[in-house]
């Protein structure tokens, strides 16, 4: 049952005077009322009935201060019994009870929901809008890697763990143990990977046939290892390593840092104010997650909180056309560097005409016609045009042979959007374009921030639901500090 603490100061409050007035736990206190975490959350308890329940703002501000310094539950508890900044942060007088650990626990699993760390972010923004903290119209967005809160198994590896898992939860149940059951391969014997995989996959599925032979009961426990070993065995990334690579964490996935630097983990996606550095959204994936997937939300999130957005910068990876599009949606620039990936245009060798929808190339010859097509092919179907240069110029022009090699002209193959993204990297080459786009280095600090000082570099929890949690408060956190730091400044 929720119930309203009455906020009167007790006799002892007098030594909260003790606290600095630039104290940033004193100063956000003064900027950011946070009594609105209690109106967000009262819906998650009864009105009526129960035994009072601690107030979701207090609680809510334990988190904060637990990802501000970096603390696990029990010390931020200690700390919170101890020191008088976090006691008038919380909003409690100096001889007060805290809640035991457990329920910090409690609160954060089956009260604190994605969206209500949504709403406690916007709103804090929201604040710093309409108080004129944050004036800017610029943000850059950018993701972070976080590695997984456990080690990553070979196929090889998890396919023994899931049979042994397996004959564990039946031998538990039943109180027998199961005789005749297939002599685990040694597969660390063998250096051809894909037969210890195979030979791995056909232990599991021997043991999995044994023990529902001998299964005469409905067996739950059973049951479910069962269902999950066969749920992973038989997707197809698995075996080539792309999918499930822990029991203990089955949302961490293998993504890449770099070409040649991979990771095991999460990617948690920032969308921050380039100018006051405030982070706006926060969205989170599996390591695999394509960067700017979440973007129409983050972009909602940002524009829900009051902000104008006028320019949105980010890296490569985020110059795809949908991205484009939705930042062209809400009437803001993008100021995204051209991405080889999706274009694919040798500019020292050729060059377009958007007025007359033609190609030029080194030696002048010019586009006469052009065609649309779809081919298919093994990353699926692909659309585009087919440029057809003038025949009669390339047969004589001094390097047919090595342009057109055996067809009689150069056919220029483009995509859908090559012709429009040509204009975008003709733009990106001047100055206004390099100077302006000097404000998104702002967000590579914040990623740094985040990972060093609030222990956003490896999860904390098990599951993308904990990790996205762990990110927002994170990102809380370090809002927290930055807005005290403006406001004081």
């Amino acid at each position: 049952m929720l119930r309203n603490h009455s906020k009167q100061s007790s006799f002892h409050s007098v030594l909260y005077d003790k606290i600095p007035e630039n104290h940033i736990l004193k100063v956000i206190s003064s900027v950011i009322d946070f009594s609105f975490i209690n109106i967000l959350l009262e819906d998650t308890y009864c009105k009526d009935f129960g035994r009072p329940a601690k107030e979701p703002e207090m609680m809510c501000k334990l988190l904060f201060l637990q990802h501000l310094y970096n603390l696990s539950d029990e010390k931020v508890q200690v700390e919170a019994r101890l020191n008088l900044a976090f006691m008038y942060f919380i909003g409690i007088n100096p001889e007060d009870e805290l809640p035991d650990k457990s329920l910090l626990s409690k609160f954060r699993t089956h009260r604190l929901g994605e969206d209500t760390l949504d709403g406690i972010l916007t709103e804090m923004v929201r604040q710093c809008v309409e108080n004129g903290i944050l004036q800017g119209s610029s943000v850059s967005i950018d993701a972070t890697h976080i590695m997984a809160n456990t080690i990553k198994k070979t196929p090889e590896r998890l396919m023994k763990h899931l049979a042994r898992m397996i004959v564990h939860a039946y031998e538990t149940e039943t109180g027998k143990q199961i005789d005749g059951l297939p002599e685990i391969p040694n597969y660390e014997e063998l250096s051809d990977h894909r037969e210890a995989k195979a030979r791995m996959k056909s232990y599991l599925e021997e043991v999995i046939d044994h023990v529902e032979k001998q299964m005469t009961d409905d067996h739950e426990l059973t049951s479910s290892w069962i269902q999950k070993a066969k749920d992973i065995l038989y997707d197809p990334k698995f075996i080539n390593q792309k999918g499930v690579r822990s029991i203990v964490d089955e949302d961490a996935r293998v993504g890449r840092k770099s070409k040649t630097e991979s990771f095991y983990g999460f990617k948690a996606e920032f969308m921050m104010t380039t100018v006051e550095r405030i982070i706006t959204a926060v969205r989170t994936g599996h390591g695999a997650y394509l960067d700017g997937s979440f973007m129409n939300e983050i972009l909602e999130l940002t524009l829900k909180s009051g902000m104008t957005i006028e320019e949105v910068y980010g890296d490569k990876a985020y110059f795809r056309k949908p991205i484009l599009e939705a930042i062209e949606a809400i009437e803001a620039q993008p100021f995204i560097p051209v991405s080889s990936t999706v274009y694919r245009i040798d500019e020292s060798n050729f060059t377009y005409n958007k007025d007359s929808d033609e190609w030029s190339c080194s030696q002048g010859n010019t586009t006469v016609k052009k065609k649309y097509f779809t081919s298919k092919n093994k990353d699926g179907e692909r659309q585009g045009y087919k440029y057809y240069f003038d025949i009669e110029q390339c047969k004589a022009c001094p390097l047919h042979d090595l342009c057109a090699k055996k067809a009689a002209r150069r056919i220029l193959t483009v995509g859908l959007n090559t012709a429009e993204f040509y204009d975008i990297s003709q733009y990106q080459k001047r100055e206004e374009f390099k100077e302006k786009y000097k404000k998104r280095a702002s967000i590579e600090g914040k990623n740094a921030e985040l990972k060093r000082f609030h222990g956003l570099s490896r999860a904390r929890g098990y599951g993308l639901f904990s990790v996205s949690q762990q990110s927002k408060l994170a990102a809380i956190a370090t809002n927290i500090k930055r807005i005290a730091a403006i406001a004081s400044a």
